[in-house]
Parts: C-alpha cells; sequence; structure tokens
C-alpha cells in the first residue's frame, strides 16, 4: 500500500506492507486523514510521536475492513468511522477499538477526518483537567489553529462565560469570533494580559488553554484568576522560558501539563469514552465542526506539511489516500 513515512530527509511517500489488526484492533480503510502540528516533528522521526520510518497521521476516518477477535465496540465491516491513533497517511490503518468512533449520518469522510484529535484533546483540556464550569470565562491561546477553533466551540457549548481566543494574525483574529470567541486576543502586543484582565473587570480568566507557551507563560500567569486554572496542552512558542513563580503563588493557579505521549492505550481509550458521551450528540448535530483548509492527495504529503509549517492554513489540512 502507499503510506507517508518519517525519513532522515523528511516525509516520503512509498509504498510498504498493509498493516495487520492484532486481537484487539480494527483495519481501517483510510478516505482521509487530517494533519496536526505534532506530525511536523514526527516528519523526521521526532517528538512525542516520531520514530524513524513510521507512518504518520494522528487521526483519519474511512470504512472497516477486518475486526480483531476481542475488539469490543460492535465494529463490522463496511461501517463508516473516525479513528484517532497513528499511521492514518496511509492506504491502510489500524487503530484500538477504544480509540475509534462511529461517523454519524450523512457525515462525509473529509469532515469526519476533522475531528478525532480535536475533540479528544480540547475535551480532555477544557472538561477533563481543566474541569470547566458553566459561566466560568476561558482563554485560549492559539485559537485559530484546528484545535483551538474546536476549543471555543466545546467551551460555548458547555456554557462558558466570557470566552477569549489569541492568534497574533490579524486575520485569523477576525475570523475567531464565528467559532464562539467573544473577544480576539493579540499576544504579539505589549500588555495583551492586561487587555484581559480589564475584559474580566481585573478578575482574571479562570481557565487558560495554553497551546503556545514559551512567551506567553507569565503573561497567562497575570491574567488567570486567583484559583485559576492553566492546562498546558502545547509548545508552539517553545518548550522553555522564564517562569515567574512568586506571581504562579499569588494567584494560586492550578498549572496542569498534558501530552499523550506518556499515556497507555487504556487512557487513550478512556479519554475517547468520555469525550463521545459527552459530545457524540453535538457533532452529530454539527454543532461541532472544524472548517477545511485544503486538501492534498497522499502523494502530496510533503506539500501539505509546507503549507502547515508556513503557517498559512485556517482549519485543518487533509490528504486523501
Amino acid at each position: 500500500m502507499k503510506a507517508a513515512i518519517s525519513t532522515a530527509d523528511g516525509l516520503k511517500v512509498t509504498d510498504i506492507a498493509e498493516p495487520q489488526a492484532k486481537p484487539h484492533e480494527v483495519l481501517v480503510r483510510v478516505r482521509a486523514a487530517g494533519l496536526n502540528r505534532a506530525d511536523l516533528n514526527a516528519a523526521r522521526g521526532t517528538g512525542n510521536h516520531g520514530s524513524m520510518g513510521a507512518v504518520l497521521g494522528l487521526d483519519w476516518a474511512g470504512e472497516v475492513v477486518e475486526v480483531g477477535n476481542e475488539a469490543q465496540g460492535g465494529f463490522k465491516p463496511g461501517d463508516r468511522v473516525m479513528c484517532a491513533g497513528s499511521g492514518g497517511y496511509a492506504e491502510y490503518a489500524v487503530a484500538d477499538w477504544g480509540r475509534i468512533c462511529p461517523m454519524p449520518e450523512g457525515m462525509n469522510f473529509e469532515t469526519a477526518a476533522t475531528l478525532p484529535v480535536a475533540l479528544g484533546t480540547m475535551h480532555d483540556a477544557i472538561v477533563t483537567n481543566g474541569k470547566l464550569k458553566s459561566g466560568e470565562s476561558i482563554l485560549i491561546q492559539g485559537a485559530s489553529s484546528g484545535l483551538g477553533l474546536m476549543g471555543l466551540q466545546i467551551a460555548r457549548l458547555l456554557g462558558a462565560g466570557k470566552v477569549f481566543g489569541t492568534s497574533t494574525n490579524p486575520a485569523k483574529r477576525e475570523r475567531l469570533k464565528d467559532f464562539g470567541a467573544d473577544a480576539a486576543i493579540d499576544t504579539g502586543a505589549a500588555g495583551w494580559a492586561d487587555q484581559v484582565l480589564a475584559q474580566t473587570d481585573g478578575k482574571g480568566v479562570n481557565l487558560i488553554v495554553d497551546q503556545v507557551s514559551g512567551p506567553v507563560a507569565n503573561g497567562n500567569l497575570s491574567c488567570a484568576a486567583i484559583l485559576g486554572r492553566i492546562v498546558n496542552v502545547g509548545r508552539l512558542g517553545g518548550g522553555k522560558a522564564v517562569f515567574d513563580f512568586d506571581l504562579h503563588a499569588r494567584r494560586r493557579i492550578t498549572y496542569v501539563g498534558v501530552t499523550h505521549g506518556t499515556r497507555s492505550v487504556a487512557e487513550l481509550c478512556e479519554e475517547v469514552r468520555v469525550m463521545w458521551g459527552d459530545l457524540a450528540a453535538h457533532v452529530a448535530a454539527g454543532r461541532l465542526s472544524l472548517p477545511i483548509d485544503k486538501i492534498y492527495p497522499l502523494a502530496e504529503a510533503a506539500a501539505a506539511h509546507a503549507r502547515m509549517k508556513a503557517n498559512q492554513h485556517f482549519g485543518k489540512i487533509l490528504l486523501l489516500p
């Protein structure tokens, strides 16, 4: 089969053997796969999701081909499903049955492929770790990314009070309100944290979901409410920064780091189970969706990565095997 794998020179599309489903796995004929930022490092075999020669792709949608004899969930050949796992940049991929969700009636493969990672990551950040309560304010750093746009929508659906989203791109900031943001903040501007404080009557936000880190770390501390929570999801702005421990202590902030790279399969499956229980009806009703920026054939996977690396996109970039 055709697949896009990591090499020392970056992403390469080549022929490899089809994967075989283990007893607890499901084999899927991939019809569409979504790009994620983690794929950029993985293309050279680095990062939490990278290893040399591995097939890339963390989320995809397609048709069930084979079901392992220990798999649960009631899946059968021909079912249309969306999956989170690894190896989605290929004609066939396998996933643990617990990381697979049925596609809602009427949804196409391209739409379904935008959802698994965004839904799981942001529900885990906002609900499981962030413990957002109805009426609380929230700020999402990196809100114009696919994950960020999903986070805005989940926060709004779950009854958040004021919803803030950040982006340093003015055109992208203009579009955040269409996905649930009450205010769009430019973190490239001096005093951005003071803007957030001013718009919360000086109280600060209850929850911050940070996909950027690096240069915004202390600004987050400044605009978090006393007893606020910060959930660190990503390090797009850098993994190291000066951290104001005094400010962290004075505001009594709970700071939680999350990653999927060190979770067991059982933990990953539990994340999907809890998320789908909360959000399945909203997904089926079309209340949680992401825009598709551009679609590439699998043979042009390197060009798709170049577009993501240049930060030219808004929403999800897809590959069609």
